[in-house]
């Protein structure tokens, strides 16, 4: 059985502290019968990494008395980075009219959205929501989808930031992105335009659309003295890791990533959002639709936990000197 409410909220208090309380219309009790639940997981079914997001997921629900096997189904499907794969998957998931949809980021929510407008859903991972059309607003997003921003404007200027403290010294920065799996690119872009003067950066872009096209592109930005890569926050960027990694390293340049485990697995730095502190968190709101909420009436939220990551090896290996001042300042290093 699953254990009472009052039970559920000890189990979370510290996550449920950075959400809002619940609203105060009646909520809709469906019973103690068995829940079906879809999920659109963004990566691949064999990447270690993604299996790892589901599985903390998996406990996160356990923790809030939602037990695979006995009172909860879970439907999953495995997008793998591929736009095509986000369509289809959006479709088949929203035909099983499960009680609620999570899914992680842009594409998967974009997706389902022109999938199902009935079923509600819970997004992790999502940029600027509002700006993409996703919600009506953060505070009330008004329709079927709610959840958890992946980027916030302030995070533009760290990543800037970052690379001025690097030796030798960086001059310009090249934004690297697929526009099929980051529409919302130029938001970010946007940001980064009106301030890379005041860091006595040059910004430029490199879109590319193949893993195939990921050495070129790398090649090309390293032939510029003062060159560093920019990868921006997206799907494309995480799937593909491995593939940008040895390509970054082998032409010797800088580059800031917005993901910790990029960092850990190579990458020089990285400044973004704690991946499983969203995933908590959106747990706590699939369990709030399966009592009985509506996505118009929980707030989208902006992320809140950061995390700054660098490493020492891979600076040793590309040959530049990270600030003694953002080393201290580093939740993680890499030595």
């Amino acid at each position: 059985m699953r254990c009472s409410p009052l039970r559920r909220r000890a189990l979370l208090a510290g996550t449920a502290a950075t959400l809002l309380p619940q609203s105060s219309g009646a909520q809709t009790q469906r019973g103690e019968g068995v829940r079906r639940l879809g999920a659109l997981m963004a990566g691949a079914a064999g990447d270690p990494l993604w299996k790892g997001f589901a599985d903390s997921f998996v406990r996160d629900l356990r923790d809030l008395g939602w037990r695979t096997g006995d009172n909860l189904v879970i439907e999953w499907r495995w997008a793998a980075g591929e736009g095509a794969l986000f369509e289809r998957y959006a479709s088949e998931l929203a035909a099983l009219a499960p009680d609620v949809i999570f899914c992680q980021t842009s594409p998967a929510i974009a997706a389902l959205l022109r999938a199902t407008r009935t079923i509600p859903i819970v997004f992790a991972r999502v940029t600027d929501p509002v700006a993409q059309g996703f919600v009506r607003s953060l505070a009330h997003p008004g329709g079927n989808a709610t959840g958890f921003a992946d980027y916030d404007p302030p995070l533009a200027g760290k990543w800037l930031s970052m690379l001025t403290q690097l030796s030798p010294k960086v001059t310009r920065a090249t934004a690297l992105y697929n526009p099929a799996t980051a529409p919302y690119a130029g938001l970010i872009l946007g940001t980064l335009e009106a301030i890379a003067p005041s860091f006595k950066i040059t910004l430029h872009t490199a879109t590319i659309e193949h893993e195939s096209e990921i050495e070129p592109a790398v090649a090309r930005i390293a032939q510029d003295k003062g060159a560093s890569v920019l990868a921006l926050p997206h799907i494309f960027t995480a799937v593909r890791r491995a593939t940008i990694l040895a390509a970054v390293g082998r032409h010797r340049l800088p580059a800031v990533y917005a993901d910790r485990f990029i960092t850990e697995a190579g990458g020089l730095m990285s400044y973004g959002i704690d991946p499983g502190d969203l995933i908590r968190r959106a747990a706590v709101y699939v369990d709030r639709v399966l009592d009985g909420s509506k996505p118009a009436d929980l707030p989208v939220q902006n992320p809140t936990r950061l995390v700054l990551a660098i490493n020492l090896r891979a600076a040793k290996e590309i040959g530049v000197t990270v600030a003694p001042t953002l080393v201290a300042s580093a939740d993680q290093v890499f030595e």
